[in-house]
C-alpha cells in the first residue's frame, strides 16, 4: 500500500531517509532532515512525499516536486528521491512508487514526470528502462555558496 506522508510516519520515514542517504553516500545536516520532513507535510509546499507500507512496516518512499516549465504551460513533476529498503527490492515497490507519482502528476495536470539516477546504479536503471525513456541529457552541477 502506498499513501501520502502523514505526521505519524515520521519515525519510519526518518529510518528510510537515513538508509537512503547512506546508500547515496551523502551526509546532510540534521537541520536539512528536519526541514525536509516539515516541507513534505506542509500543504503549501510544492514538495510531496509518499510511503510504501507492507505489513505495517514502511519499506520505501518517494519525494517529488511540481514546478513550472519553460517547455510547457503546465507544471512538470520532478521525482527527486526514490528509495526501497534493500530487503524489499525486486518486489515491484519501486515501480509502484513511480506509478503513484505519475498518477499524482496526472491529477495535478503536469506535462511530464522526470528523474535521474547515478550512472552506476544498474538495478535502478533496469527498472527505469522498463517504465520510462531516457532523455539523453547529462546533468551538470555547480554549488552556489
Amino acid at each position: 500500500m502506498i499513501h501520502q506522508l502523514r505526521s505519524d510516519d515520521e519515525a519510519q520515514w526518518r529510518t528510510l531517509w537515513t538508509q537512503y542517504l547512506a546508500f547515496d553516500g551523502s551526509v546532510l545536516d540534521i537541520a536539512i532532515h528536519d526541514g525536509t520532513w516539515c516541507r513534505l507535510l506542509d500543504e503549501g509546499e510544492r514538495v510531496h512525499g509518499a510511503l510504501a507500507v507492507v505489513d505495517a512496516d514502511a519499506v520505501g518512499f518517494v519525494h517529488y516536486v511540481f514546478h513550472p516549465s519553460t517547455w510547457s504551460l503546465s507544471d512538470a513533476c520532478y521525482l527527486q528521491d526514490l528509495f526501497v529498503a534493500p530487503t524489499m527490492r525486486g518486489r515491484g515497490i519501486g515501480r509502484a512508487l513511480i506509478s503513484h507519482v505519475c498518477a499524482e502528476a496526472a491529477a495535478a495536470g503536469s506535462s511530464r514526470v522526470y528523474w535521474q539516477t547515478q550512472a552506476d546504479n544498474a538495478a535502478a536503471i533496469a527498472l527505469y528502462d522498463k517504465v520510462a525513456e531516457r532523455s539523453g541529457y547529462i546533468q551538470f552541477r555547480k554549488p552556489v555558496v
